[in-house]
Parts: structure tokens; C-alpha cells; sequence
């Protein structure tokens, strides 16, 4: 009896530690959870959203990116405006890539509320960082929150080394009384 108990006990931890591996690798190589600090992807994020992060995907225009910050430890959470080779210009509030003018509707609710004010103040990649196109192997990136995103206007351009992986799923949190913020 004693030593099918001890099968039993060294089947189960077999199995445990099989699903732990299996866990570790799909979240170091597929799927990663995180939990977005900060406001500077209002409306689209809020702070302690949590979603999960794709790891195997290529990096399109507008996609939503986690990254290494440039300048910290943190991870940083943006969305992808120009991709290498792009020249990147903001006029009047209106995005704009080689020449073509963009629609940003993810934007729509903050400049509702903000109806008399530029979210955007005008820039060209030139005026920000010294380069008229995006560099190979690197990305432009901005918050959805103008007003007080920290982002390639600030800190350049982030390489596509930094990225972590594309935001592909997001949880709604619910405060402490089950209702959804």
C-alpha cells in the first residue's frame, strides 16, 4: 500500500512539474500576461488593465507594443505610428505618414473632450529626433494620451530588440466590488 502511495505522490509531481515547464515556456516563447500602469494609453488602457502579450508576431502600423523602456527597467506600452522607412509629421491634430493623412479614431474620445485643444502639439521626425525617416530596424511609437504619454517624442526611436510583443488580448478589471471600471 505504501508504494502505491508513493507512485501515486511521485506521478502527481511528475505531473506538476511537467505543466510548470510547459507554463515557463509558453510564456517565455508564445503568450505572456502584464498589467498596464500609467495613463498614457487612455481611453484604449487603463491603469491596472491586464492583457496578454503575443510574443511571435510581426509589428504592424498601429498595432499596441510592449517594450523595454529606454530609459529604465520599466516596460513601456505604446502604439507603433511609423515603421521603418516612414516619415512621420503631426499637423493640426492630424497624423500624417509619407504624405498620406491617417485617421486615429482610437483618439476620438479624448479629443471629444478636449474639443478646444490640440491632444497633439505638430512635430516632424526631423524636429524630434534629427532623422527625416524612421531607421531601419527601429520604430516611432506614441501613446494614446497625448497630453501626458512619455513616448518617441521624448525619447526617439526604440529598436525592434525592445519589443517585447504585441498586445493581443486584454482582461476588464473590476474594483473590489465586481463591477467593471
Amino acid at each position: 500500500m505504501e508504494k502505491s502511495a508513493t507512485k501515486e505522490l511521485l506521478s502527481w509531481i511528475k505531473s506538476f512539474f511537467i505543466a510548470f515547464i510547459i507554463v515557463i515556456l509558453v510564456q517565455k516563447f508564445l503568450f505572456s500576461p502584464t498589467t498596464v500602469y500609467g495613463e498614457s494609453m487612455e481611453p484604449t488602457f487603463s491603469d491596472n488593465d491586464r492583457i496578454i502579450i503575443g510574443k511571435n508576431t510581426s509589428i504592424e502600423r498601429f498595432d499596441i507594443i510592449v517594450f523595454d523602456a529606454p530609459n529604465s527597467k520599466d516596460y513601456y506600452i505604446k502604439r507603433v505610428i511609423g515603421l521603418p522607412g516612414d516619415k512621420v509629421e503631426m499637423k493640426n491634430d492630424e497624423l500624417y505618414i509619407n504624405g498620406k493623412k491617417y485617421n486615429e479614431p482610437y483618439l476620438d474620445k479624448i479629443k471629444k473632450s478636449h474639443k478646444y485643444r490640440k491632444i497633439t502639439e505638430d512635430f516632424t521626425l526631423e524636429e524630434l529626433t534629427g532623422e527625416t525617416i524612421v531607421p531601419k530596424d527601429s520604430l516611432f511609437v506614441l501613446g494614446d494620451n497625448r497630453l501626458v504619454s512619455y513616448d518617441s517624442r521624448q525619447f526617439g526611436f526604440i529598436s525592434f530588440d525592445s519589443v517585447i510583443g504585441e498586445v493581443k488580448f486584454q482582461f476588464f478589471p473590476f474594483n473590489e466590488i465586481g463591477i467593471r471600471k
